[in-house]
């Protein structure tokens, strides 16, 4: 049966001399695999294939049976078009951090359909976003991605509860008794980022480079806290390189 569903692109493999196979965060079916034959061969058609790059949001007609793992793609556009995410360099990391994280938490095909608009909707503000935003917007996106996935932050900060529990995901009044746990002024910048309504009022939120990998590393080890099967990821060090600032 064929069904209308908006997806953003996690990754591709190549298949065969012509075809690829898609993961796809779909907005109807969660996370999905397609195969989609003849985009990259010499023919014009095959320029579509440039359609398929991870972080790009797709509108697409797809075939789905709920017994398959690997689906098939009927036809696919641009969603959305972006101005500057691909050509950004700091856009375009900032990106694909996300898409990782994506990859990396999404395992089951089922729909998870305010995730899902929420990453999109975030990646769109990326897009536009100036830089000070750019560079929180990964911290934001974890903590709030991990607020989707059912282990979200409990409690503020305030003078009588400085530490912030990772284990627990709760702000408290004294430092627990393990290292799973931010000191005040981390613990502060945390609220601050998590307590953001709009995106744009990330670029109140002021910390330097150093700070901002600690807090990265931080939330990636409250993720393995909380999901057993997290694997290490491979773009923080190259968003902290290109956050150089």
């Amino acid at each position: 049966m064929l069904h209308k569903t908006r997806g953003i692109v996690l990754r591709t493999v190549k298949y065969g001399d012509t075809s690829l196979i898609v993961s796809v965060f779909t907005e109807l079916f969660g996370l999905q695999s397609y195969i989609v034959n003849g985009v990259r061969s010499s023919k014009p058609k095959a320029a579509k294939g440039n359609l398929l790059q991870p972080g790009n949001i797709l509108e697409m007609v797809v075939y789905h049976n709920e017994i398959k793992n690997l689906q098939r793609i009927s036809e696919f556009k641009l969603g959305f078009i972006y101005n500057a995410l691909h050509f950004n360099v700091v856009k375009n990391t900032v990106a694909l951090y996300m898409i990782e994280l994506l990859q990396k938490c999404l395992k089951q095909p089922e729909q998870h359909l305010e995730l899902y608009y929420f990453a999109e909707h975030t990646l769109q503000l990326l897009d536009i976003s100036t830089m000070p935003v750019a560079a929180n917007l990964p911290l934001y996106f974890t903590l709030k991605l991990g607020e989707h996935l059912g282990f979200r932050l409990n409690g503020r900060f305030s003078e009588y509860t400085p530490y912030l529990d990772l284990q627990e995901g709760t702000f408290t009044d004294l430092p627990p008794h393990h290292v799973d746990h931010l000191d005040p002024i981390n613990s502060e910048l945390t609220d601050q980022l998590f307590q953001c309504s709009e995106v744009q009022h990330l670029a109140n939120v002021n910390m330097n480079k150093e700070r901002r990998r600690k807090l990265m590393y931080a939330y990636l080890d409250f993720f393995r806290l909380h999901l057993p099967d997290f694997t290490e990821m491979h773009s923080p060090p190259i968003l902290h390189e290109i956050l150089d600032a």
